[in-house]
């Protein structure tokens, strides 16, 4: 596997080795000792898997400490393009975000840190996605940021249709719009929404 890191540190692209013949192919999609030697050793826990239609827009989705996910991100059929952006408070990239194609074609993978917001656009009819999480779904501790924010300026594709999102992520506040409470900001631990 080939683990190639961003500007944005903590963000790892990662590119399997794909061993490809008459029969078909094969790669290794995760390895933990080969992930540890690479700067990600979390345990991740719960696996999760999306089908969706071209222009479904999921996102900018994240939780709280304690529990903040870690996630490992691939597309096993179709493609998005996929976006990350940094809450981790006092970081140098905060607010800034990285975005690349996941495709069942090109078979990368993205690594996000805890202390980042996720989201992904569907290129494609029928695209399914699927990810590991280094912690457990958790409602309450829930959080997201709007996807069209203008201080994030994320350069969505643009597609023969309008976005469909979900009446919960149209609804999300900007991130100028989220408060910082004192404590271990470090993982974005304490981003929670301005009370009115």
């Amino acid at each position: 596997m080939n683990f190639i890191r961003t500007e944005i540190d903590g963000l790892i692209i990662i590119e399997p080795k794909v061993f490809d013949d008459a029969r078909g192919y094969f790669f290794e999609s995760y390895r933990r000792d080969l992930f540890a030697q690479n700067g990600i050793t979390d345990e991740f826990v719960q696996d999760n898997y999306s089908s969706s239609r071209k222009g479904v827009l999921r996102g900018l989705h994240f939780q709280i400490a304690p529990k903040a996910q870690a996630k490992l991100l691939r597309v096993t059929r179709g493609s998005v393009f996929d976006v990350a952006v940094d809450l981790r408070e006092g970081s140098g990239t905060f607010g800034k975000h990285f975005g690349l194609i996941l495709s069942a074609e090109n078979k990368k993978m993205f690594y996000i840190p805890k202390g980042f917001a996720h989201g992904f656009c569907v290129l494609e009819e029928g695209t399914e996605f699927f990810y590991k999480c280094s912690d457990y779904y958790s409602p309450a501790h829930e959080r997201g940021i709007i996807w069209n924010d203008p201080q994030l300026a994320i350069p969505w594709p643009v597609l023969d249709r309008e976005f469909i999102l979900s009446d919960k992520d149209g609804k999300y506040p900007k991130l100028g719009d989220v408060a910082w409470s004192p404590g271990p900001g470090a993982q974005g631990a304490n981003l929670r929404q301005k009370v009115p």
